[in-house]
């Protein structure tokens, strides 16, 4: 993803010192080891896990689950050097009591790739105006570190992708922010798998190259994301039992969701949607209303990025 959990972190509110193999959920130190501009609004930030100090312990027994794996990142402020963050049994409360304006930011994103020693996160570099966690990515350079409150399990429930038995062709919709989950998507789709796939992005420069052994129809839309919408409105599907992942902006997702299990009688349950921000709302605001059915459901949660 490129844009953030709310519920997830509560649930990590409180976790019993004596059980933290056990816990799905816990502190990373992530250090930037590299940084690559893959398009016009797109930033690849390869990190380690640096040294491991301030009891985050590195990148060791990070299990990024799936390919559309979120965990929450907290960033230092612009101005500040590193993340003023707690990482101790209370950190949730610690962290809630401190200064907003001083406090690290929280924001979620998804995992794109992760090697020995290495994970990949994408971030869209939004302009207009460029928030905070966009402000630091663009800056980030070698040695720059951050916490992430990360998978310490593959099944975990940041991972919403759970293509089921029997499926017999998948659809994928998404903007920007959802495109590195979904180029991942992509990539573990088995062989002649028909998918067919939309995604919104900004320029038209960022239609970047994806890769898959499924016999995949991508369509690159710009514009306002309502064109999403309307795609699928106008497509002809495969014959067949469907499974369908849709991100991005919670109307969007809201309209795709309601279009497939209204309009073309889709089984709930064959779609995995999430919210990851809302028109007209801040990063902040909308992670902290109230989840609809445009943000949520039984294989995503409220997130923004």
């Amino acid at each position: 993803m490129t844009t953030e959990p709310t519920t997830q972190t509560e649930e990590q509110a409180e976790p019993a010192e004596d059980a933290a193999a056990a816990e799905p959920f816990r502190f990373f130190r992530l250090e930037v080891a590299r940084t690559e501009r893959l398009s016009p609004t797109l930033l690849r930030i390869t990190f380690t896990g640096g040294d491991g100090t301030g009891g985050t312990g590195g990148l060791d027994g990070f299990a990024s689950g799936g390919c559309d794996q979120s965990l929450s990142l907290f960033l230092p402020h612009p101005g500040q050097a590193e993340p003023v963050m707690p990482t101790g049994p209370d950190w949730f409360n610690e962290y809630r009591a401190l200064d907003p304006g001083e406090r690290a930011v929280l924001r979620s994103y998804t995992v794109r790739a992760q090697r020995p020693g290495e994970v990949d996160i994408d971030f869209v570099l939004h302009t207009d105006p460029a928030g905070p966690a966009a402000q630091w990515a663009g800056d980030a350079g070698p040695g720059d570190w951050i916490i992430a409150l990360g998978p310490a399990v593959p099944d975990n429930t940041g991972v919403r992708f759970r293509l089921p038995e029997g499926a017999d062709y998948v659809i994928v919709a998404a903007d920007e922010t959802a495109l590195p989950a979904a180029a991942a998507i992509l990539e573990s789709l088995p062989a002649g798998l028909p998918a067919k796939v939309w995604i919104r992005v900004p320029h038209a420069d960022d239609a970047i190259k994806l890769h898959t052994a499924a016999d995949a129809e991508i369509s690159w839309l710009t514009g306002d994301t309502a064109g999403v919408v309307d795609a699928l409105r106008a497509a002809e599907l495969p014959a067949g039992t469907p499974y369908a992942w849709l991100a991005g902006e919670a109307g969007m997702v809201r309209e795709l969701r309601r279009q497939l299990v209204r309009e073309r009688e889709f089984d709930r349950r064959a779609v995995s949607f999430t919210g990851y921000w809302r028109r007209g709302a801040s990063e902040d605001q909308f992670r902290y209303e109230a989840p609809d059915e445009g943000e949520t459901g039984a294989e995503g949660e409220a997130a923004a990025g």
